[in-house]
């Protein structure tokens, strides 16, 4: 198997390349290649004894794409993105990045496939931005994309793209709408939605963090281990099995702040609780009535995806992985 993964210098890339090289195989094939590519120099992985082509690219400049799909990778994990609140504040960059990035690639894979018949598996990473208020509570699978953001409406184009480029047998597309990812390891990003791991994260290692939304928000979750094993099994899922509607709502753990820090303090305690500040941002409290509470997620479920069941388990998964498996 030859992997690529682009936004591979990301957490979720970082992660989702660790946990192939662990594993060795992908669907049961040997991996004897990755390409990496992100706007940043990705790193070359500990451990593995293959080819790692490794680079800083931006798939959004001429000529990169089809650079990419050259190598005819197997499998094409497209994690690169600029987050909402970026996104949001940088019009141009959002779509230069999150929509024209895409769709040159998979116009250079349309292109391969015309001459070779090149068809790879291609997992992108969409978002549950692609839905906007008003919103039920729990979202269906069948319920209709809206999105109230740039970033929202970027991914939700893609979608589309993905399930066209499918359909006309391009590539074998599948879209996982992940589902806002915490606890996130690492320092605060430009996402709008970072707070929710920054409430949990900086408390937990003594540092205070700011709270700029009411406790009653209510959001969808899940950690980064389940954001890269929904990842793995889109890449090896039977298509026939996920049928013409290729873009899946993922399962996550539906909990307001206030139940995201209950669960903190069962596990960290009233010390921790402590370091949390509140400091209201009108901004972000506008971007959060349109966000998504929860989802069914019936189909994804279904078809074998799966996530945490409580808020302690994402606390303790991040303990696990990045803090050593215990609170100093």
């Amino acid at each position: 198997m030859h992997i690529a993964i682009i936004g591979a210098a990301g957490m979720v890339g970082r992660k989702l390349t660790q946990r192939l090289v662990k594993d060795g195989a992908l669907g049961g094939k040997p991996i004897e290649k990755f390409t990496l590519i992100d706007v940043f120099q990705p790193e070359a992985p500990a451990g593995f004894s293959g080819a790692v082509d490794a680079r800083a690219a931006d798939l959004s400049a001429p000529g990169e794409a089809e650079q990419l799909v050259e190598a005819r990778p197997d499998v094409i994990f497209h994690l690169a993105a600029i987050v909402s609140g970026e996104a949001e504040l940088d019009f141009d960059k959002g779509y230069r990045i999150n929509l024209d990035g895409t769709r040159y690639l998979f116009d250079a894979i349309r292109l391969a496939h015309g001459k070779d018949g090149y068809k790879p598996r291609v997992v992108f990473t969409s978002s549950i931005a692609v839905f906007g208020a008003p919103l039920p509570y729990p979202i269906p699978d069948e319920f209709h994309t809206t999105p109230l953001t740039s970033y929202g409406t970027q991914k939700a184009i893609c979608e589309l793209l993905l399930s066209d480029y499918s359909r006309r047998g391009f590539f074998d597309g599948i879209g996982i709408r992940l589902p806002t990812i915490c606890i996130r390891p690492g320092k605060p990003n430009a996402a709008a939605s970072g707070f929710f791991s920054n409430i949990l994260r900086e408390p937990l290692v003594g540092q205070e963090a700011v709270l700029p939304v009411p406790e009653s928000i209510r959001h969808w979750h899940a950690s980064p281990r389940s954001a890269v094993g929904f990842l793995i099994h889109g890449a090896t899922i039977d298509v026939e099995k996920v049928g013409p509607r290729r873009n899946l709502s993922m399962p996550g753990l539906s909990a307001t702040v206030g139940e995201q820090i209950e669960a903190l303090r069962k596990v960290a305690g009233e010390t921790a609780v402590a370091l949390i500040r509140r400091e209201p941002n009108e901004m972000i409290m506008r971007m959060c009535e349109g966000w998504a509470p929860g989802f069914e997620a019936k189909r994804a479920r279904e078809l074998g995806f799966t996530a945490e069941s409580s808020f302690e388990e994402i606390i303790q998964v991040h303990i696990e992985d990045e803090l050593g498996g215990s609170l100093k």
